[in-house]
Order: structure tokens, then sequence, then C-alpha cells
């Protein structure tokens, strides 16, 4: 079984479970999962986890995002986005660049949206888009999440396109429908494409018609990232062999203090993940949380 992360481009018109489904057909393994869901309308970087990696998807799904963006103006549709049917149009206002940047202006930072009713997101156990299909009234409650930084990139009227970085959880059709209300004409997201989640790019990324040409040459796994790939961001305990064959058996190990449920990744000598490590501040202990092996 071949362990670590795949970076896959997705193309529009498929599911996230498509894709892992392709995946796991094309290299022959079952333990294939994703970190994190794009639209089927949505194209680009989509972070496979393989093997091990499965236990580490926790750790990648609150990666902040960057999208671009393509947005029409003067149509609302029930799903904000061009997969929906049109419920409103209205005529768009005569808008400069520097107007339409003022109206950007009040999405950055932290704000408040509500997800779409047609989304992934639970109701009762159960997901709003099957819901609101069933012709369900779906009020999902608003959350907070956080714009770090959306620029206008182009303005060919009624279209307008977006570069846009964000938090994990933000919904960009939210984002789409709620510059629409601000402008008062309504609006609906066309055309979305992911160019990074956290470190991961679209250099990063492979189309799953690429992986297919790889896996056929026996070449596939040059495109698989090592699971430390999946802790960039996280503290970093290098062991000695003792702390390692220490953690494999799941004993505590002592180490740098930290503050109470401090997680970090303990490594081997070489560099490869052995283990997700929590401090134990009580014993001055770091404690084996995961442990994964070598990658």
């Amino acid at each position: 079984m071949t362990h670590g992360l795949l970076i896959i481009d997705k193309d529009a018109g498929w599911t996230s479970h498509d894709v892992v489904a392709r995946v796991r057909r094309l290299i022959g393994q079952r333990r294939v999962g994703h970190a994190g869901t794009l639209d089927p309308m949505a194209t680009g970087v989509l972070v496979l986890c393989l093997g091990r990696a499965t236990r580490l998807a926790e750790y990648l799904q609150g990666h902040r995002k960057r999208y671009q963006a393509t947005i029409r103006l003067g149509e609302v549709t029930d799903t904000y986005d061009l997969e929906g049917e049109v419920i409103e149009r209205h005529p768009v206002p005569s808008l400069s660049e520097e107007e339409l940047t003022s109206h950007l202006r009040a999405f950055q930072g932290t704000i408040t949206q509500r997800p779409p009713a047609y989304s992934a997101v639970k109701v009762d156990g159960v997901p709003a888009y099957r819901r609101a299909r069933r012709g369900e009234v779906v009020a999902l409650p608003p959350r907070q999440v956080t714009i770090y930084e959306i620029r206008l990139s182009r303005w060919e009227p009624p279209e307008l396109s977006l570069e846009i970085e964000c938090s994990a959880g933000t919904y960009i059709r939210s984002l789409a429908h709620d510059l629409g209300q601000a402008i008062g004409c309504g609006a609906h997201l066309i055309a979305l494409r992911r160019t990074a989640s956290g470190p991961f790019t679209l250099a990063d990324a492979i189309s799953l018609s690429e992986l297919e040409r790889l896996v056929e040459d026996g070449r596939w796994r040059e495109r698989v990232l090592p699971l430390v790939e999946a802790v960039k961001d996280m503290p970093k305990i290098t062991l000695s062999p003792q702390a390692e064959s220490a953690v494999r058996f799941g004993q505590p190990i002592p180490g740098p203090k930290a503050e109470e449920g401090t997680i970090a990744a303990g490594l081997s000598q070489s560099g490869d993940l052995i283990a997700i490590l929590r401090f134990d501040a009580e014993r001055e202990l770091w404690r084996p949380h995961k442990v994964l092996g070598v990658s």
C-alpha cells in the first residue's frame, strides 16, 4: 500500500467522491480519501490522502484556500451558482472598477455568511441539499469566515472575476450571492477554480488523465508526496532512535516543554513522519497521539 498525499487538479463535473473512487480504481488501493471537498462545478486543487495519510486529513482541512471566481451579476439562482434555476432577474447598474472594488472591501476580513441551502452541511444528520431538493425550506445558521484577500481581476459587465484567499469553510457561492445583494441586482457564481489549499498549489497537482497515463507507465508513485508534507505547519520534534522505538510502542517520551494539548510531528532521524505527539503538561511528557510509522 502507498502512503502519502496526491494532489489532483479536479475537472468540472466531478464530485470529490467521484475523484476518490476513480483514484481507488486506478491505483488499485482502497484506502484513499480527500481533505476538503470541491463542488462539482469547481476545478482545481483537491488534496487526496493515501494509506496512512487518511489519518492526517484533519490537519489538512483547516488550511487557507485560494480561488479564482467568476460571478455574473443580474441573476439569482436557487443554488447560488450556474447549476441552479434562475429565480430572479434584475438590471445591472453601471459600475466602475473603483465602485466594484469599494463593494468588495465590505467582504474583506472576518464576515458572517450563510451557507447555501444546496450544500453538504447537515441538518439533523441529513445533507441540506437533499432537503432542498425535496422542496423543504432550508435556512442554515450563519457562520463566521475570514476573507484574507479579495481582488477584482476582470470586469466585463455583467461578469466579474475575483482572486480570493479565504479560511476553510468559506462558501464562494454565498460570497457571490451576498455581493449581488449588496450591489442590489443579485448575482451567482459561474466558474470557480481552487488554485491552492494551504501549501499545495496547482504546480503540485495532476489531472486524472495524467494520473491514468502515469499508472499505465508504472510511474504514478513519483507524484505522491511523503506523509511529512501533511504536517508542514506543525511543530517538529526529531526523535532519537530510542525515543522513536518508545513512540512506536505507544510510550511517552521527554522533550521540549509546551502548553497542555500542544501537538507536534515526531520525525525519525531521516525526516520521516513517525507519529503525531500531544504534550501532557502535568507529566511534562509527549504522548503518542497517532502512530503512523515511516512514509
